[in-house]
């Protein structure tokens, strides 16, 4: 028997968003420094605001780009039974584009901001940064593709399902891309090799957490797609786990080999940088521990359409995640020296 129960757990996301905010704060202590003698000090708004609203940009993203894979995921054998829950979907996914580009347009101006400490941002000022600096127009790269993400989103709100889940996925995982090659990866030996795989760690995090939260958030009170989804994105999960993992270590390893000042594997520990990095494996380490029991004790009772612990479990996975996503954001940031 089926249900069309549209019960959502908005908590959910609600702990993902808290725990990356956590994450950024605790990065931040971490990798907090004295200030140098003689050079101006961003004040505290920037110092602290432009990472929180970083991770902020990343949550709107990982929300926009798991909603833009929800249909994917459910699959189109079951119209009636999934239209309710992908109609919101599609809402949640307009608005979450539109916060991702809000988020990307704030962070350009803190980063001028940054740039200019003790000085008046204005709209020359963060015109000149765009024009001056890579990141800059990164971001209004990011917005502009957020905001066409939005628009296609808009337009699947008014049509449903024919505007293709496809191209609404590709373009949420193409807005992705130009921020990661903005940070340390642009100043490694290895830049080609390093620039693909921050590109593949960040868009597999994007739809692994993404994913997760949509089926959790949006699924866990229906069994019947539940039992239909679930399967489909344990297979995705496993392949991000091993990408994100893979891609990890390697782009963590490469920057600190490359360290002139101290050999690698003190770096891990005598370093801002390397405790960031050891922070972010233990999450994954956790991460991976906690799939595995969705995969192999949850996943045969929800196929089955039986009751399980999903929601606590997902829950607690989803709060490693965001943790995870707090730490690469500072750590993007954090000297490696």
């Amino acid at each position: 028997m089926t249900t069309t129960r549209t019960t959502t757990y908005p908590g959910i996301a609600a702990v993902l968003v808290v725990s990356a905010i956590v994450g950024v704060l605790v990065g931040l202590a971490v990798t907090a420094a004295e200030p140098v003698p003689g050079l101006p000090e961003p004040a505290v708004v920037v110092r602290v605001g432009l990472p929180v609203v970083r991770v902020l940009l990343d949550m709107a993203a990982v929300t926009t780009v798991g909603l833009c894979l929800l249909p994917l995921l459910i699959g189109f054998d079951r119209p009636k039974l999934a239209e309710p829950v992908l109609a919101g979907a599609r809402r949640v996914a307009m608005l979450g584009a539109l916060v991702w580009a809000v988020a990307a347009l704030v962070a350009l101006v803190l980063q001028t901001a940054e740039l200019r400490p003790g000085t008046d941002v204005s709209a020359a000022a963060v015109w000149d940064y765009v024009g001056t600096v890579g990141a800059g127009k990164a971001l209004l790269f990011v917005a502009a593709f957020a905001l066409l993400s939005f628009a296609l989103s808009l337009w699947s709100v008014r049509v449903g399902e024919s505007v293709p889940a496809e191209l609404r996925a590709a373009v949420s995982l193409f807005a992705l891309l130009p921020l990661p090659v903005t940070g340390h990866a642009t100043n490694w030996r290895w830049h080609d090799l390093t620039m693909i795989s921050m590109e593949l760690h960040v868009m597999s995090a994007a739809a692994w957490t993404g994913g997760l939260g949509a089926v959790v958030v949006l699924l866990a009170a229906n069994r019947t797609l539940l039992a239909h989804a679930l399967p489909r994105f344990s297979k995705l999960a496993t392949i991000c786990l091993v990408v994100v993992a893979l891609t990890g270590v390697f782009n963590g390893a490469v920057e600190l080999a490359v360290n002139p000042h101290t050999p690698l594997f003190e770096a891990l520990v005598s370093t801002r940088y390397g405790v960031l990095v050891l922070l972010k494996l233990g999450c994954l380490v956790a991460l991976a521990a906690l799939g595995a029991k969705i995969r192999w004790r949850l996943l045969p009772a929800i196929t089955a359409h039986r009751g399980t612990a999903l929601v606590a479990w997902a829950g607690v996975e989803l709060a490693i995640m965001g943790l995870a996503f707090g730490f690469a954001v500072v750590l993007t940031r954090a000297p490696v020296s």
